[in-house]
């Protein structure tokens, strides 16, 4: 079993890993909470809910949703009717709420748990690999048609729950989707650990000691940028390399068209080749690319508009003045951020979409 601790500024709590968790999840629940409220997807739904519900129901009162699995669940719609449910089941601020699932249940649910009476307890318990990202931090959101994550707040769990088991049973696109991340952490840390990513075969029966240390690589990055700045003012946006044009490419697809990661992946190409521009330096960009090659990562965007994806970098949360701002690469392990200048980045999205992605 592997414990972190995560210090914030209301209180600290613990990320916990380690195989079949979700029997035990009574032992790290407070006996003071007098119900517990489950929200999970219809995927995670069908094979772990019956779990998780059967090892609370004799301690707590337990109440669970499910809401369509899938990227467009993370709507005011969905919001709103969890919210229905929530106050017909009476929940109470003595009550606990369970985020059972991916990214997406983890920032719904988190929302949800941040707004509810004012904010009730709750505990993130993630079932794929993305998740190691988005359930550490305190981050929840809900999207908006104009943009992804625009409505949320900062609002940390009591405990991060991590059953890697649960890892066992995602699709390839959510593993690929998850490492995208990771990645991302091994090319933002001093010392970066991309020579560990680089060796590593992405397929559904992934190698579980490599999974688990790269998971632990990546939250350990996660968690000392979010304990030194926990309300996104500093180094934490630092945790948004590739995801300027990533979260543009996902609003202008569609949400659910193409997952986070692989979004994600597209946006640190481009970041790195941004990078190389701005500050004359040589990034393994190659070898990442043949990386996301040899894992069957999508590179080819369909007949997106270079205007288009400009103004949805303009509606970025780091936007200010209508100045997109991008994380880039002095080198490896050294990431800064920069006010883009809109007429030369148009000129490089321009060539970076038809040298590099378009083939």
């Amino acid at each position: 079993m592997e414990k972190l601790t995560i210090k914030t500024s209301t209180h600290d709590y613990q990320v916990v890993i380690d195989k079949g968790l979700r029997f035990k999840l009574k032992s790290f629940i407070n006996p003071r909470y007098q119900s517990v409220y489950i929200i999970t997807d219809s995927n995670v739904a069908t094979l772990y809910l019956d779990e998780v519900y059967n090892t609370l129901k004799d301690d707590f009162k337990v109440y669970y949703s499910i809401v369509p699995a899938g990227e467009e669940s993370k709507s005011s719609h969905v919001y709103f009717d969890l919210m229905t449910q929530l106050i017909e089941a009476g929940l109470d601020r003595n009550g606990l709420i369970i985020a059972l699932g991916g990214g997406m249940i983890g920032d719904l649910a988190g929302f949800v748990a941040s707004t509810y009476l004012r904010g009730v307890d709750f505990i993130q318990m993630p079932t794929t690999i993305l998740a190691h990202d988005s359930s550490v931090g305190g981050k929840v959101a809900i999207n908006h048609p104009l943009g992804k994550n625009l409505i949320g707040a900062f609002y940390p769990p009591v405990a991060v729950i991590y059953d890697v088991d649960t890892l066992q049973t995602i699709p390839f696109r959510e593993i690929r989707s998850g490492y995208a991340e990771i990645a991302k952490h091994s090319m933002i840390h001093q010392p970066p650990f991309w020579d560990q990513i680089i060796p590593v075969t992405l397929n559904e029966s992934l190698d579980q000691k490599t999974l688990i240390r790269d998971l632990i690589n990546g939250i350990n990055v996660k968690a000392k940028i979010v304990e030194e700045d926990e309300r996104e003012a500093d180094i934490r946006q630092f945790l948004n390399f590739g995801h300027t044009l990533g979260h543009a490419i996902e609003a202008e697809l569609g949400y659910g068209k193409m997952t986070h990661g692989e979004a994600v992946a597209i946006g640190m190409l481009f970041a790195m080749a941004v990078s190389e521009k701005h500050f004359k330096v040589d990034l393994p960009i190659q070898a990442f690319l043949e990386w996301l090659k040899h894992n069957n990562y999508p590179l080819t965007l369909p007949n997106l508009n270079v205007n288009k994806l400009m103004d949805r970098m303009k509606r970025d949360k780091k936007t200010k003045n209508q100045q997109i701002k991008m994380v880039l690469l002095e080198s490896l392990g050294s990431p800064k951020m920069v006010d883009m200048d809109d007429v030369i980045l148009r000129q490089q999205l321009e060539t970076f979409l038809e040298s590099m992605v378009i083939r």
